[in-house]
């Protein structure tokens, strides 16, 4: 059996470990019922929410807002890693951007923000877009100082321009590293999406996952508070260890970089 199914069956044993650790707790009363729920509590408090279509608008409403912030973080770095590129007084600029952004939470801007923007999908956007846009830039500037000097030397030599060259050689090069920062930063997109929801309230007919579990925790329904959870677990490990893990490993296979990793 290959390593990658093991580390999967091991995975998947653990988590029927947890649930049965976190069953065995509640039928032994260890906990308030009230703030301890049992599991079929929960599946049933999602199934009857699911059912409504309140819960699926509200899963929807998160994703649309998470791609939009990703699509504009993905353009926003290309812009940027062209603007590093064009000489060193913008390179220069960009690497002081990033010293000083990167390590800024997005929540710390939230005073900020809302100012700026007020309370709503915009505020929300903006923060997601910050969160994201450091960690994609930063890999890609390292992908592209990382590109074999050969691959230079053929597009120089086929006459290509600063633009052609980032576009056909660098870019295409540099996609392991690109896809790791898209890795990373959909984890930090998707924390500061339900952070933000949450401190935002509801700005949409029902608001996004993060208005749901806060929404619960108001009116004392554990049950739905913990099933909201459950959904964002699933949705952060799946879109991370399935959809990325899986298009990282095929671009490093394309590009000739090993699964151990030499970069």
């Amino acid at each position: 059996m290959e390593v990658k199914k093991k580390k999967r069956l091991v995975a998947v044993l653990w988590i029927i470990l947890f649930l049965i650790i976190w069953e065995s707790l509640y039928r032994i009363g260890l906990y308030p019922k009230q703030s301890f729920p049992s599991l079929i509590d929960v599946i049933n408090g999602l199934s009857k929410d699911l059912a409504s279509g309140k819960l699926l608008y509200q899963l929807l409403f998160s994703i649309e807002v998470i791609v939009k912030s990703l699509l504009i973080g993905v353009l926003l770095t290309m812009l940027l890693t062209l603007l590093w590129r064009s000489g060193i007084v913008f390179e220069s600029l960009v690497e002081m951007l990033i010293s000083v952004a990167h390590p800024l939470p997005g929540i710390a801007l939230l005073p900020v923000v809302i100012l700026w923007f007020g309370v709503g999908e915009k505020s929300i956007i903006f923060i997601i877009v910050h969160s994201v846009l450091w960690p994609m830039l930063v890999n890609l500037m390292s992908g592209i100082k990382a590109v074999n000097k050969t691959h230079y030397e053929v597009g120089k030599n086929y006459g290509l321009s600063k633009m052609e060259m980032f576009f056909h050689i660098l870019l295409p090069s540099s996609f392991p590293y690109f896809i790791s920062g898209i890795r990373i930063g959909f984890s930090r997109a998707w924390r500061a999406l339900i952070s933000a929801e949450m401190i935002f309230g509801s700005i949409s007919a029902f608001g996004g996952i993060g208005w749901y579990i806060f929404e619960k925790r108001i009116f004392m329904d554990t049950s739905g508070m913990y099933g909201g959870i459950l959904i964002v677990m699933i949705i952060g490990a799946f879109m991370d260890d399935v959809v990325l893990t899986n298009l990282e490993r095929h671009m490093k296979e394309r590009w000739g970089y090993l699964d151990e990793g030499n970069y």
